[in-house]
């Protein structure tokens, strides 16, 4: 059966050969890598080792602005995934760069204003899907994870409360996307 890619974050990373043998390689993107897209990286991560192993996904996390480069998650959000059994304490914040529209095949933005900054920075030759998030919960009503960095806990609950939704209809799609 395969497993889940595993990644060495903040440091070493592996090569583009060896994440060319996933099935589906996903980055999630924020402002600055600190709330959302870590909590989603960690989630999805989290949510598709659980329900389909059999998928080799290759899955990380960046920021369109370096604010916090080199940085864990909030600590915010990392004690609100802990709460529901997601661990984002290894993951540290990096720019999204040149290379990801490459190694990429999917490249999800919890905003359009992440979109239009991922479009506007794409390169010519890159193939790489760009979508929201929520696209794929669309029965939630919403396009956007919002950024809750400036409110209170509440914020970071609804943020996984989203993820979790969305994550689960992005599995769906790459499991189906699987069977084909």
């Amino acid at each position: 059966m395969k497993a889940l890619l595993n990644k060495l974050r903040g440091g070493e990373r592996e090569s583009v050969e060896a994440a060319s043998d996933a099935d589906h390689r996903i980055l999630f993107v924020c402002m600055g890598n600190i709330c959302r897209s870590p909590t989603a990286e960690g989630v999805f991560r989290h949510i598709a080792a659980a329900e389909q192993p059999e998928l080799v996904l290759d899955i990380d996390s960046a920021g369109t602005h370096a604010y916090h480069v080199g940085k864990p998650p909030d600590v915010r959000a990392q004690r609100a995934a802990e709460r529901r059994g997601v661990d984002l304490g290894g993951l540290r914040a990096r720019r999204v760069a040149a290379e990801d529209y490459a190694r990429y095949d999917l490249i999800v933005a919890m905003d359009q204003l992440n979109v239009a900054l991922l479009e506007e920075h794409a390169p010519e030759e890159s193939t790489a899907r760009i979508k929201l998030f929520l696209e794929y919960a669309p029965h939630l009503g919403r396009i956007e994870v919002p950024d809750p960095y400036y409110g209170g806990s509440n914020g970071f609950e609804l943020v996984l409360d989203l993820v979790e939704e969305a994550s689960r209809g992005l599995l769906a799609e790459l499991a189906a996307n699987a069977r084909r």
